[in-house]
C-alpha cells in the first residue's frame, strides 16, 4: 500500500500493489490514478535522440516550395528567420527562432539532462529543469500555428501555389517525438528513483 494524491480533485487515499492490466480509481471522482511509467528514462531517451537526429534536417531541409508568378522559391526555418531579419522584422524574426529553434533545442537538453543526470544532489536542479520544460512546451508549438496561418492565407491567392517540402515532414516528426519524451519521462523518478530503479 501507497498513498497517493489524484491529480484532479486532490483526494489522498491509498492505493494497493496493482498487477498488470488493473487501473486504480480516485474514490472521490473516479480519475485514473497515476503510476509509474515502465522504462520512463529509456523511453524519454530513446524518443529524445530521434528528434535530435531529425533537429538539423528540420531546419536545413526546406519546409515550403513556393511558386509565384512562375517564380519558383525554396523556404527554410533559418532562411526564414534572416529573411524577415534583412527586412527589419527583428520582432517576428526573434519569435519564429525562438519557438522553431532555440526552443525545441533547448528542450531537447533539458530531457537528456533529466534522463543522464541522476542522484540525490541533482534532485532540486532536475526538478528546476522538469518545471522548465513545461514551462517552455507551449512556445515551441507556436511556430506550427504560425506556418498553418501563412500556408492557409497564401492557399486563398490566385497566384501562389505552396507545396510542402522534406524540412516540413522532419520538423512534424521532431514535434511528435519531442511531446512522446516529455509524455513519457515520469516526473516521480526525480524524488525516488530508488524505489523506481528495479523497474527501469
Amino acid at each position: 500500500m501507497k498513498v497517493i494524491a489524484c491529480e484532479i480533485c486532490g483526494l489522498v487515499q491509498q492505493l494497493p500493489v496493482l498487477t498488470r492490466g488493473q487501473v486504480a480509481k480516485c474514490n472521490r471522482c473516479e480519475t485514473s490514478l497515476p503510476r509509474h511509467r515502465v522504462n520512463s528514462r529509456r523511453r524519454t531517451a530513446a524518443f529524445s535522440l530521434a528528434a535530435l537526429c531529425l533537429y538539423v534536417p528540420a531546419n536545413i531541409y526546406p519546409m515550403l516550395t513556393m511558386e509565384y508568378l512562375g517564380r519558383r522559391t525554396e523556404n527554410t526555418v533559418w532562411g526564414g528567420v534572416r529573411g524577415l531579419f534583412e527586412q527589419g522584422m527583428w520582432g517576428v524574426a526573434a519569435l519564429i527562432f525562438a519557438a522553431s529553434i532555440l526552443i525545441p533545442l533547448l528542450k531537447l537538453a533539458g530531457l537528456f539532462f533529466l534522463v543522464i543526470y541522476q542522484g540525490e544532489q541533482w534532485h532540486k536542479t532536475r526538478t528546476w529543469v522538469y518545471r522548465i520544460i513545461a514551462k517552455i512546451g507551449p512556445w515551441a508549438m507556436l511556430d506550427v500555428f504560425l506556418l498553418s496561418v501563412i500556408v492557409a492565407l497564401i492557399r486563398f491567392g490566385r497566384f501562389a501555389t505552396v507545396i510542402p517540402g522534406p524540412g516540413i515532414v522532419a520538423f512534424t516528426a521532431v514535434v511528435c517525438l519531442t511531446i512522446l519524451a516529455s509524455g513519457s519521462f515520469d516526473s516521480r523518478l526525480i524524488w525516488k528513483e530508488d524505489s523506481f530503479e528495479t523497474n527501469e
